[in-house]
C-alpha cells in the first residue's frame, strides 16, 4: 500500500507492507467557500450574539487584535483587512490599533514571519508586536480565577478599549478545540498563568483531550479568564483541506466559538468500532511539525484509537529542532516516562513540561516509533520510543512482529483527524 503523509512543506511518501488490514483516516473538511469575502462581510456585519463590529468599535479610542503565531496556519492576511476596515470606518486611526502575536510561551515571531502572519501591507502599516510571556512586567494582574489560577494578561491588550481575537478552529490536544478564548490565554498570558493552566491538575484530567469542550475543565478555565480580560469580539474561521476558508464565525466570543466548534466537530469526527493494533500518523506537516514539541500532537491524537500496548509511528519534519530551551533540557535529562510523570506530579511547574506529560501519558500505555529527521541526534535517545533514521526503517519497525491481518490506522494529516472509538473500552478511559 502506498500513502502520502503530511510532512514539512513537501509531504512524505511511504510504502506499507502487505498482509495487514489498513484503515486510512482522511482529514475531512468542508468545501472551500466559493465567495469567502462575502461570508466574512456578512459575519462581521451580522455577527452571532453581538452588535456589528463597526458599531461595537464606534466611539472607541483604541483597539487590540490578538492573532495566531507562525505555528498555526491561520489565514490572517485574508481576514485581517476585513476587521481593520471596519475599525477604521468606525473612526479608529491606524496608530490606534495594535496587533499582538499571541505566542503564549512560543518564541517571538521574526520580522519575516510577522510579514507572513499579517501580510506584507499590514505588517508595514500597523503596529505589530510579539507577546512575551516571560516578561511579567508587560502584564496586568487581574486577580485569580474561581479555581485559583493567577491571571496575568498582556497590558497592551488590556489597555485597549476594544479587545478582538482572530484565529481558526481545529482540534487541540488538551483544550478540545483551538480558537476563541485561546487567543487570550494562554496566547497573551504570562508564564505565571500558563504554568498553572498546564499543570497536572488539568493535563491528567481525562476530559482535557482533543474534541472535548462540553465537560473540559481547561476549556471552562479559559472561558473564565477571557471574561476577566473582557474578550469583546472574535473572528474565527474553519479551514478546508487546502487551508482556504471553509467557514466563518464571528461575534460574541463564546456563542460564535461554540457555533464554530459544532461546525468543525461535525465534519472531522471519524469513529472506529474497535481499537487498532497500530497507527501511522503525522503532525500534519508545515507549520505544525516545525518542532518536536508540536509533533507530539500527532501522537496524542492517534492514541485514542490504539489498543493498550499497541504501536504508534509519528512523522514530523522538525526543521526547527526540539522546541524551546526548557523543553530541550527536559528531553536531555534521561528520565523514563514513568519517572517523569512521578517527578512532576507535585513539583512546581516547569515551562513546557505539559507537552512531555501528554507524551508520557501515551508512552506508558503504547509503544512509540518516530521518524523526525530534523531533530538533532542528542535528543533522539530520550523520546521514550524508537527513533528511526529513514521512513523505510520506521515502517519496518512499527510493523515487525504484528500478526497477519493486524489492524493498522493510517492518518496522513495527524491531528486534523478527530478519531474516536464508538464504544470506548474501560481500559482506555482517561487516556
Amino acid at each position: 500500500m502506498h500513502v502520502n503523509l503530511a510532512f514539512g512543506k513537501t509531504g512524505l511518501a511511504a510504502d506499507l507492507p502487505a498482509g495487514f488490514h489498513y484503515r486510512v483516516l482522511e482529514a475531512r473538511s468542508a468545501q472551500p467557500l466559493a465567495n469567502w469575502q462575502r461570508h466574512l462581510d456578512s459575519a462581521l456585519d451580522a455577527p452571532l450574539g453581538s452588535p456589528p463590529l463597526a458599531e461595537l468599535a464606534r466611539g472607541k479610542r483604541t483597539a487590540a487584535i490578538s492573532v495566531c503565531d507562525i505555528t498555526r496556519p491561520a489565514p490572517n492576511p485574508q481576514t485581517l483587512p476585513f476587521v481593520l476596515r471596519r475599525l477604521e470606518q468606525a473612526g479608529l486611526r491606524r496608530e490606534d490599533i495594535t496587533i499582538l502575536i499571541a505566542t503564549g510561551l512560543h518564541r517571538a515571531a521574526t520580522e519575516a514571519e510577522i510579514r507572513q502572519i499579517c501580510g506584507e501591507e499590514i505588517a508595514a502599516a500597523y503596529r505589530v508586536v510579539n507577546h512575551d510571556a516571560r516578561n511579567l512586567a508587560q502584564h496586568r494582574h487581574l486577580g485569580s480565577s474561581s479555581s485559583g489560577t493567577p491571571v496575568h494578561i498582556d497590558e497592551r491588550f488590556l489597555a485597549a478599549d476594544l479587545h478582538i481575537t482572530l484565529g481558526f478552529i481545529e482540534p487541540h490536544l488538551m483544550l478540545g478545540f483551538s480558537g476563541g478564548r485561546k487567543l487570550v490565554a494562554p496566547g497573551l498570558a504570562a508564564q505565571e498563568t500558563i504554568k498553572v493552566l498546564h499543570s497536572p491538575r488539568f493535563m491528567r484530567d481525562g476530559r482535557a483531550v482533543e474534541g472535548s469542550t462540553e465537560d473540559n475543565p481547561l476549556h471552562r478555565e479559559l472561558l473564565e479568564i477571557a471574561r476577566m480580560a473582557r474578550h469583546d469580539f472574535m473572528l474565527d474561521v474553519a479551514l478546508a483541506r487546502d487551508r482556504s476558508i471553509a467557514g466563518v464565525f464571528a461575534g460574541h466570543p463564546e456563542k460564535a466559538h461554540r457555533r464554530g466548534v459544532e461546525f468543525v466537530s461535525g465534519l472531522m469526527v471519524e469513529t472506529l468500532g474497535e481499537p487498532v493494533d497500530a497507527a501511522i500518523t503525522s503532525a500534519a506537516g508545515h507549520p505544525l511539525d516545525l518542532t518536536f514539541y508540536q509533533t507530539i500532537k500527532g501522537v496524542t491524537a492517534a492514541s485514542h484509537i490504539v489498543k493498550p500496548g499497541g504501536r504508534i509511528l509519528v512523522v514530523g519534519a522538525c526543521e526547527e529542532g526540539a522546541g524551546a530551551p526548557e523543553f530541550r533540557q527536559m528531553l536531555l535529562e534521561g528520565k523514563s516516562d514513568a519517572e517523569f510523570l512521578k517527578q512532576i506530579a507535585s513539583a512546581p511547574v516547569t515551562i513546557d513540561q505539559w507537552q512531555l506529560e501528554k507524551l508520557a501519558l501515551v508512552t506508558t500505555r503504547q509503544q512509540l516509533f518516530y521518524f523526525v529527521p530534523g531533530l538533532p541526534a542528542e535528543y533522539q535517545a530520550g523520546l521514550w520510543g524508537r527513533s528511526c533514521a529513514t521512513m523505510e526503517t520506521a515502517v519496518k519497525a512499527v510493523t515487525a512482529g504484528l500478526a497477519p491481518g493486524a489492524r493498522i490506522a493510517v492518518i496522513p494529516e495527524g491531528p486534523y483527524v478527530l478519531a474516536a472509538l464508538q464504544r470506548q473500552p474501560a481500559e482506555l478511559a482517561g487516556v
